[in-house]
């Protein structure tokens, strides 16, 4: 048959959707990006209101297709299953099967058996890296899982109701994983979990992530290593080293903070303080040089005042981040939070959210200007998405999806290859230059 997927979530969903597409592909069947293929497999997040939504609505629109003809067969994955799975099954009749994260691994006995009744677990397969899979990215950059669940107790986060406790995967297998990526040709990999810095812990390690680093540059020839989602109370000197002795782990921290207000974020059950966290960056940026630093917070939790939002705002200011993503408050079922209810209105999450945006949209720019009449190494990316006139890449301070990017307006380079670029124009988000080299 032929099978098409539709990615929702994070890069950690992405790869399991990706183990799926492989083992549908080890078993026969075709992989297409047709949107009326036979089968469809929805990929669900399920982490907070707005995600779901867009899981729910991309589920309605496929199931149109299927009472339309176009679509034989629809499947379900993803965290929206193991979440809701009795019901989505009451709701959507037209759901001919579900894979739950426990059972990423039975995409082909689902496809030859569409009746098959796969439970919802509590334990999740984790993807081994040696398993077939199809990259969903562009064929130059791979996300590698290195971990499952999470030990961490935030609050906010029903993140472990549902993918559980922190499961490692042997730093071995990480490393043939991309040993075979780099084989296929990918320029850039993304090392993901739910706490990358967590790394290891559950099988004893100590100082696990800094010793994967330090493998992978020794044993790899990826020329670009990223790390996403690391916990700052996790980050330690050894982290720091190993970054800044590889001249291929990129010099980029993904550290959501998500408060600053020491009462908010002992409720948020994370610790920590704007001090500390400036304490933190600053050692940071002294132990990498170059380092750019993306961060994540949350506006609206439950017994935010006035006061509290005022330091979370003059935090931003003084913390001179490069990257900075802003959510509102979502209050979801499995969490700690959520008997604290939900008491700041949908307005002033909205109000809040945009006035650090404008804040830190002010902070990009000015360090965006500073880079004009640079000459920086670009990994490019093919045409840009508005136009096919221009190229796009990114920069080892910029990571795929999530932050800006630099759009090129002369020269060519093939999708994929690194080039030597001149900024010559500067916006809060992206960059314009031209290729020199």
């Amino acid at each position: 048959m032929r099978v098409a997927i539709v990615q929702l979530g994070c890069p950690k969903n992405w790869v399991d959707g990706e183990w799926m597409l492989g083992q549908a592909r080890e078993a026969g069947h075709d992989i297409t990006s047709d949107p009326d293929a036979e089968v469809v497999i929805v990929n669900t997040c399920g982490f907070i209101d707005a995600a779901k939504a867009e899981s729910v609505n991309a589920i309605l629109e496929v199931a149109e297709r299927k009472k339309a003809g176009t679509v034989k067969r629809l499947i379900v994955a993803g965290c929206l299953v193991q979440r809701y799975k009795e019901d989505l099954r009451k709701a959507i009749p037209e759901i001919d099967g579900f894979i739950p994260l426990s059972s990423a691994g039975a995409v082909a006995e689902l496809l030859a058996r569409p009746d098959l009744a796969v439970p919802v677990r509590k334990d999740v397969a984790l993807y081994d890296g040696l398993s077939p899979r199809v990259l969903s990215t562009p064929p130059f950059l791979a996300y590698v899982k290195i971990a499952e669940g999470c030990d961490n107790p935030c609050s906010f986060c029903p993140i472990p109701s549902f993918r559980g406790r922190l499961h490692s995967r042997p730093m071995g297998d990480v490393v043939k994983e991309v040993q075979g990526l780099a084989a296929q040709g990918v320029m850039e990999i993304v090392l993901v979990a739910q706490d990358t810095t967590d790394f290891g812990t559950d099988l004893g390690l100590k100082d696990g992530l800094a010793a994967l680093l330090r493998r992978l540059d020794k044993e790899t020839d990826i020329p670009w290593i990223r790390v996403l989602y690391a916990y700052p109370n996790h980050l330690n000197a050894a982290i720091l080293e190993s970054m800044a002795e590889s001249a291929r782990v990129v010099p980029y921290l993904d550290l959501p903070l998500q408060h600053a207000h020491r009462e908010i974020l002992r409720s948020m059950k994370r610790g920590g303080s704007g001090e500390a966290f400036l304490r933190l960056l600053e050692r940071a940026r002294a132990a990498v040089p170059g380092l750019a630093v993306r961060s994540t917070f949350i506006v609206g939790y439950p017994g935010e005042k006035r006061e509290h939002f005022k330091m979370l705002a003059e935090f931003i200011t003084e913390a001179r981040m490069d990257h900075v993503g802003v959510f509102t408050y979502s209050r979801e079922e499995g969490t700690r939070a959520h008997a604290l209810g939900d008491p700041v209105d949908a307005r002033t999450k909205r109000r809040r959210q945009e006035r650090l945006l404008e804040i830190q949209q002010a902070v990009s720019l000015e360090k965006n200007q500073a880079r004009i009449g640079a000459t920086l190494t670009v990994l490019v990316e093919g045409a840009c998405d508005e136009t096919e006139h221009l190229l796009q890449g990114r920069l080892a301070t910029q990571a795929p999806d999530i932050d800006g990017r630099v759009l090129i307006n002369d020269g060519f380079a093939l999708p994929g290859t690194l080039a030597r670029v001149r900024i010559t124009e500067a916006h809060p988000y992206d960059l314009v230059g031209e290729i020199v080299g």
